[in-house]
């Protein structure tokens, strides 16, 4: 059986935690590619509601493995806090594996990007502090720690201390911070290699020998392709690859494996932290469907920048992941809207633009060119099934696969499993 990716579509939190539970149902293993504790998922079904940032959203399905790739970066008290409190509700982890490959998120990581952050001034990226960045530039430099080292006592020390000797003078004599003491974090390292050592696997393995059994995969990508660290918005961008191309590199996955690549959406536009969007709302209008949406980020509460669909970023998310299905999501969040619109082209100087530029400084400049239609009284919160929607809400739905040149599979209309509107196969 083949493996199917689900990626987001745009600046990330496009709610591909649910998508990911939902289909998971039909799938042997949910495998994480990219990213590390930056990114959250919020899943709610039968069992109550998880946030979780690093274990695959499938865990709370019975008998699927849940697998972090290579390509995670890890936070070991951060991995380890989620499994006890899926254990704590009954959630069954066995089938949690981390690959030795995976690089660790070290005390000193998080330091750095804190520091860092603080030092960009008004230029600030908008991090989330969790040393994630860092911890990628460092795997980059041929300097990180991965997960299998841990597990390695003897080697680990002269690793560690090498690290921390360039860290503490970047941090005392460019940041005029303090140094962090080696015996301390050393002390953590041991105690994360007996926490870990139980999950830790050879995972490009364990994945091959699924796909060889006859079993489907369902890869979970983290954050979304426009904040991908090459094709993205840079510099504001994360610091792996959301984008199909990660789930290949992040799991040691033979590409013709690949079945299906699904591209989530919501039916608007967020965004955290800096950078161009350039369907960005201001004002009350804004505000308001930030209340209605609770469009505040899972991983650090901040509030999520608020805009119309914008179907330029959308095709070019297509062209990089070759997406073979859409799933629109949070479309109950515009019932009740007199109109919606859709940005369908960009102007600069009046001139105009019909494609995504990787110039962000022309990007922050770019005006969009809107499409208005109107919006639907009759609501969509909790419809199941194509019939139930208003005919402005198909309208709309027809309208972006028309934009985006790419059929719609998937209609999330609320928070839970339930609430999903299932318009193709995904699985077969």
């Amino acid at each position: 059986m083949p493996a199917y990716a689900v990626i987001g579509g745009q600046w990330g939190d496009e709610g591909k935690g649910k998508i990911i539970d939902y289909l998971a149902g039909s799938v042997n293993a949910v495998v994480r590619y990219a990213g590390g504790n930056n990114a959250g998922h919020t899943v709610v079904n039968d069992k109550g509601t998880f946030q979780l940032h690093l274990i695959p959203s499938g865990i709370c399905w019975p008998g699927v493995y849940g697998i972090i790739g290579n390509g995670v970066v890890v936070n070991p008290d951060v991995m380890m806090g989620e499994l006890d409190m899926l254990s704590s509700r009954d959630i069954d982890i066995s089938r949690v594996s981390i690959s030795e490959r995976a690089h660790v998120i070290m005390p000193y990581h998080i330091v750095q990007d804190r520091l860092e952050e603080e030092a960009r001034g008004s230029s600030a990226i908008g991090t989330t502090g969790q040393g994630v960045g860092p911890a990628y530039v460092d795997k980059v430099g041929r300097m990180g720690i991965r997960v299998g080292d841990l597990l390695d006592g003897e080697d680990l020390a002269p690793k560690v201390e090498r690290a921390l000797a360039f860290k503490n003078a970047l941090f005392t004599k460019i940041y005029c911070g303090e140094c962090l003491s080696l015996d301390q974090v050393m002390s953590k390292c041991r105690d994360w290699a007996e926490m870990l050592r139980p999950y830790v696997q050879p995972t490009e393995q364990i994945v091959q020998d699924l796909l060889d059994q006859g079993k489907s995969l369902l890869l979970e990508g983290a954050q979304g392709t426009l904040l991908d660290i090459d094709h993205g918005s840079y510099p504001y961008v994360t610091s792996s690859s959301p984008s199909i191309g990660g789930a290949c590199t992040g799991l040691g996955l033979n590409p013709q494996a690949i079945a299906g690549v699904l591209g989530v959406f919501k039916a608007y536009s967020t965004r955290v932290g800096s950078g161009p969007m350039p369907s960005e709302l201001l004002g009350q209008g804004a505000e308001d469907l930030r209340e209605k949406a609770h469009e505040y980020g899972t991983t650090t509460g901040r509030a999520r920048r608020i805009g119309w669909f914008d179907a330029v970023a959308g095709r070019y998310s297509v062209l990089v992941n070759g997406f073979t299905g859409l799933v629109l999501t949070r479309l109950d969040i515009l019932d009740g809207f007199p109109s919606v619109k859709i940005c369908v082209g960009y102007q600069v100087d009046g001139k105009d633009i019909d494609r995504f530029p990787s110039n962000t400084n022309l990007l922050e400049e770019c005006q969009p060119v809107y499409e208005e239609m109107p919006g639907w009284d009759e609501p969509t919160a909790s419809a199941t099934s194509r019939s139930q929607l208003p005919k402005n809400a198909v309208a709309y739905i027809k309208r972006i696969e028309e934009l985006m040149r790419c059929r719609a599979q998937i209609i999330s209309t609320g928070p839970r499993r339930e609430e999903t509107i299932l318009l193709e196969p995904v699985i077969v």
